[in-house]
């Protein structure tokens, strides 16, 4: 995927509705496939801020990012607005980074929009591996990050769904 800045390139794939079910309202979602970064840092106070300077340091934004822990190491995945600048970033400060295909969906913040694109792929045989997202009571729309194992056509039978 080219380096793009801001979620904008969203609507390009964009998906103008969706309905929860039958009897629902209809639910404006976005999707597309997108890469994230992953990489493990070592469980020691003040790693992670290191890291967000290090992509902070060469204007990296990031939209989404999570953290696992473990008992001496935890595991980032992170997408950012800049995905070559941050891999460059990474590795010139000593990271071992590497990138996998993801789901990136934008959703309304309300009750029932994640269901409603999960159930969809449940019934399409879309295998869910994790997900993690960005947002906040203030929002309307959230970030979500979602990591299945077909990325394409998960992607795929949204575009079906809201076209049908």
């Amino acid at each position: 995927m080219a380096s793009q800045r801001g979620l904008a390139f969203l609507t390009a794939a964009g998906i103008p509705a969706m309905e929860k079910n039958i009897m629902s309202e209809p639910t404006s979602v976005r999707a597309q496939v997108g890469r994230q970064i992953s990489l493990a840092i070592e469980n020691e106070r003040g790693n992670l801020g290191a890291l967000t300077n290090v992509l902070a340091a060469r204007g990296v934004n990031l939209h989404a990012l999570t953290l696992t822990g473990g008992i001496d190491h935890g595991y980032v995945r992170l997408v950012a607005d800049d995905h070559a600048t941050a891999l460059e970033a990474l590795a010139a400060a000593g990271h071992l980074a590497y990138e996998r295909e993801v789901v990136l969906l934008v959703i309304p913040n309300a009750p029932g929009a994640l269901a409603a694109v999960l159930e969809l792929w449940a019934a399409r045989d879309i295998n869910l591996e994790y997900t993690y997202c960005a947002g906040g009571p203030e929002v309307s729309e959230g970030l979500v990050v979602v990591c299945v194992d077909d990325p394409q056509a998960a992607v795929a039978a949204l575009q079906a769904h809201a076209s049908a």
